[in-house]
């Protein structure tokens, strides 16, 4: 513990931080300021006497994390943020919610100085802050060495009775507890109110004995005595092989006069009498809004210069570590750095699996040379890794106490990976993939898309690709989830045919730095396509590549993954029509879709018709076929019998493909 502020003062900024929440929200008519204002205590004890930050350095290896997973209340931690010293001008906090202001209405990474995970989506923080949580006992593992360690920080969060109710908490939570993450410590702000009302309607589970079932060490204190908030921090922090749970009672709109734990201080303003009334209670100037005593300033500047100090002192002896650990010194820098070598996906096309294949077993032979390039490089999977061949050989499994490994095993736990794996990411060390079925995307569909908008460079392995999974039937076989995942902005999707294929999208996605990547592979086997010749390597890193052509093609057809190979056979047959057909394979989609018109055109020249074949919904492809071209897909769910047949009736063979074409182009 840190320095105890005297009490007065104390008061005097928790009032300054309430108010400047409930003026923000008041001026934008949009927010929620009863968690603001109920949690101040709790926020306040934690940032004065606990958390190790300095704003000057934001990114500091070793600062303490905090997320407020309860990101509804970001008016809190934007009052924290600009009274700390970080770049959160005063004029940021007067722009609350507005249009190109650093203060949206939930935070996001990458946006606001401090903000150290996107969050809003309720329960996603908790599981951030387990990856997070995760990732620092992963890398001090990797560089302790004698009597002092590189990587000594840790994780705290601020959760709402939203978090407790959410799925993915309850995966996230049952994780951290089995890895023994006592560098974890939630803050539960137990305020017992929800926008329909007092969590009475819906809850009403012990949270704190649900976690000691966890393996969780769980506090129980009043959330508005500084005292006991700090005693029951500093017992938390003291608990080195449990995550701590600490249920924090508080009041919602704490001193409001009728808004108190009431729901109607959670998602409105609380109205200009009612804050008129909060701030004569609080003996709080009624004007200026925004008001921040010259005190509480000083007291602020002063736990920021002690922050910059504990920041110094760490460099210093980071500085005599690298000259003691050579070895270890330029193994940081080479994680640290998370990007991928310069080079890695023309390294992995050669190691690239040669042969007829599923793409899943290509995925898992090219992993390993990804892997032995990349140390940070870690993951594994939802309890499928025997099917979605996503261990890294050679290298061990993380477990409780055993953090050194490269090897993640979820459980089944979709929800918990996607999230854990953002907060791997947030942490900024180590860079993580995880795998399931692609069917079961939709359990981390929520994970992938804040993914996808706080750009984190994670990837997903999801593998049994289509209906052609077979005989486990429709509600193992994907349709719409190919469509789905391609919706989300930012996320690239690759569905690769071959060995090729395969090694250039894991290397295109591990070069990526600026957001996530889908790997959506098969669990058939498939031929290798034929040989590549001109400018198809440099097309295919742009999302597409002329795998067959022909000289004024009547149309050309555009496929992915399995449908490729059936594109070509669909081609010998038309050629003794004398119909001639150019095929192109679209690896990702929306790379293709993002490059210059010209570079589109000269694969898919003007007033040549397009037919596009995959095993999935049709709609994405109406972008290259128009109105007048043909998209063949599978629009209705599968059904349960061998993948032969499944061919047949779906109309997904050689002659029924040519058959549609022959009919489309007369």
């Amino acid at each position: 513990m840190s320095r105890v502020v005297e009490r007065a003062l104390s008061e005097e900024a928790v009032r300054t931080i309430k108010f400047l929440a409930a003026d923000a929200v008041e001026k934008a008519r949009s927010g929620h300021p009863g968690m603001a204002m109920g949690a101040a205590d709790v926020a306040f004890v934690l940032w004065s006497r606990f958390l190790r930050y300095d704003p000057t350095a934001p990114d500091w290896p070793d600062r303490d994390r905090f997320v407020l997973s309860a990101g509804h209340g970001s008016m809190l931690l934007y009052a924290l943020l600009h009274l700390s010293g970080y770049d959160l001008p005063m004029s940021e906090i007067q722009a609350f919610r507005q249009w190109g202001s650093r203060t949206p209405g939930h935070p996001e990474f990458g946006h606001t100085p401090g903000v150290e995970a996107t969050t809003g989506p309720l329960g996603q923080g908790v599981g951030n802050a387990v990856g997070m949580a995760l990732a620092g006992r992963m890398t001090a593992a990797r560089f302790h060495s004698g009597p002092w360690s590189p990587v000594a920080h840790r994780v705290f969060v601020l959760a709402s009775d939203g978090d407790m109710m959410e799925g993915v908490e309850g995966e996230a939570a049952s994780l951290a507890g089995h890895w023994k993450l006592g560098n974890l410590i939630v803050l539960y702000d137990d305020n017992r109110i929800t926008i329909e009302g007092d969590t009475s309607l819906a809850f009403s589970e012990d949270v704190g004995l649900r976690h000691e079932s966890y393996g969780w060490h769980v506090e129980r204190v009043d959330g508005h005595d500084h005292d006991a908030i700090a005693a029951a921090i500093e017992a938390s922090v003291a608990e080195l092989d449990r995550p701590s749970l600490i249920v924090c009672r508080t009041h919602i709109a704490h001193g409001a006069p009728t808004k108190q734990d009431s729901a109607a201080s959670h998602g409105a303003p609380l109205g200009a009498e009612e804050l008129r009334g909060a701030k004569e209670r609080a003996g709080w100037p009624l004007e200026p809004a925004f008001h921040v005593p010259e005190n509480v300033r000083a007291l602020f500047r002063e736990l920021a210069a002690e922050g910059a100090a504990l920041r110094t002192a760490w460099e210093a002896r980071f500085s005599e570590w690298r000259k003691a650990e050579p070895e270890r010194a330029a193994l940081w820098e080479v994680i640290l750095r998370r990007g991928a070598p310069e080079g890695l996906p023309e390294r992995l096309l050669e190691t690239a699996p040669a042969g007829a294949a599923a793409t899943r077993e290509h995925g898992g032979a090219v992993l390993q040379a990804a892997a032995a390039a990349m140390p940070g490089l870690v993951g594994g999977s939802a309890d499928l890794a025997p099917s979605t061949l996503t261990v890294i050989r050679g290298a061990a499994s993380v477990g409780p106490g055993a953090y050194e490994g490269r090897n993640l095993h979820f459980g089944i736990r979709e929800h918990a990976m996607g999230a854990v794996m953002n907060g791997i990411a947030y942490h900024g060390s180590l860079r993580p993939f995880g795998s399931t079925f692609l069917v079961f995307s939709d359990y981390m569909r929520p994970s992938i898309r804040v993914a996808a908008l706080a750009g984190l460079p994670v990837v997903y392995v999801f593998t049994h690709d289509s209906i052609f999974v077979g005989e486990d039937g429709p509600t193992h076989q994907p349709v719409e989830h190919l469509a789905a995942l391609r919706a989300i902005p930012n996320l690239r999707v690759f569905r690769p045919a071959d060995g090729f294929e395969t090694a250039l999208a894991w290397g295109l996605s591990l070069e990526r730095t600026d957001g996530p990547a889908a790997l959506v592979l098969s669990r058939q086997k498939l031929p290798p396509l034929p040989a590549r010749a001109g400018s198809a390597v440099e097309d295919a890193r742009l999302g597409a590549w002329i795998v067959a052509d022909a000289e004024r093609p009547h149309a050309v057809v555009a496929a992915t993954g399995s449908e490729v190979h059936l594109a070509l056979a669909t081609r010998e047959i038309l050629e003794e029509d004398g119909l001639r057909l150019r095929i192109v394979s679209i690896p990702c989609l929306d790379l293709f879709l993002s490059q210059e018109e010209a570079h589109r055109e000269r694969l898919f020249p003007r007033g040549v018709p397009v037919a596009t074949l995959e095993a999935g919904r049709t709609d994405p492809w109406k972008v290259l076929t128009g109105l007048t071209g043909l998209a063949l897909g599978i629009d209705r769910f599968g059904a349960s019998a061998p993948q032969s047949v499944l061919a047949e009736r779906f109309g997904f063979t050689a002659a029924a493909v040519a058959d549609r074409i022959r009919a489309w182009l007369r």
